[in-house]
């Protein structure tokens, strides 16, 4: 499933991912999924809301650089080598992989990744074709 992710990109500063999420909580939206990558003065957060389209805009509006980008949200069996052999797919395959993360959701037996890939169909095509379910319940 092709899903939103909001990236942000943010100063480094003390207190600045409390205004994000203070001001998404506010606005009662919930986060699925997200990660921060950063350096010595900023960062980027990228994230999945359960409201994607009113994140970005109340982000816009608080000042935030915020945009939306697709990237695939997948089920996966919690067991070891289930992600080897997803990373393995994708490289027989030649779909080149730019980042992943793990979702805040989780069930006892599954995980949810989130993927970002250079060919998003060509990405959905391998997983479906494998049998990886590409619709998480977020």
């Amino acid at each position: 499933m092709i899903i939103k992710q909001i990236s942000i990109f943010m100063e480094n500063t003390m207190g600045r991912l409390a205004d994000v999420t203070a001001l998404l909580a506010g606005a009662g939206i919930n986060l699925r999924a997200l990660s921060i990558a950063d350096t010595a003065e900023f960062g980027i957060l990228r994230m999945v809301a359960d409201q994607p389209d009113m994140a970005v805009q109340l982000l816009k509006d608080a000042g935030f650089t915020a945009r939306e980008t697709d990237v695939i949200g997948i089920e996966v069996p919690d067991r070891p080598g289930e992600l080897a052999r997803i990373m393995a797919l994708f490289r027989t395959e030649g779909v080149n992989i730019e980042y992943l993360y793990a979702s805040l959701e989780h069930q006892s037996d599954k995980a949810v990744i989130i993927l970002k890939v250079d060919d998003i169909n060509a990405g959905l095509a391998i997983l479906e074709d494998h049998g990886f379910v590409t619709n998480p319940s977020f």
